[in-house]
């Protein structure tokens, strides 16, 4: 397996998936320890949400409902097709 092959592996994957969890978790967790306050983890909450829902419509909601025919390269390719719309300008399917 070379560095710029996809990953496959659903240990792997699970792996990841999992360590994404405690590394969001402590930096939560760090932050509310250094100055907890209740609007501050309310903040923090909200943000967080926000974050997640938006990555829910970049690549579950634009792809499944919008029209996307190809997978995403990322995030900052799906961003910018969100922006252009469908194929962007000079692109459009006939």
């Amino acid at each position: 397996m070379k560095l710029g092959d996809d990953l496959k592996s659903p240990v792997a994957l699970r792996l990841k998936g999992w360590l994404f969890l405690i590394l969001g978790l402590a930096a939560a967790g760090l932050l509310m320890v250094e100055d907890f306050s209740w609007p501050r983890l309310g903040l923090l909450t909200i943000a967080v949400w926000g974050f997640c829902r938006f990555y829910y419509f970049l690549f579950h909601v634009l792809q499944g409902y919008a029209g996307r025919d190809r997978p995403y390269a990322g995030v900052l390719d799906a961003m910018g097709w969100a922006l252009r719309g469908r194929e962007g300008k000079g692109q459009e399917k006939s």
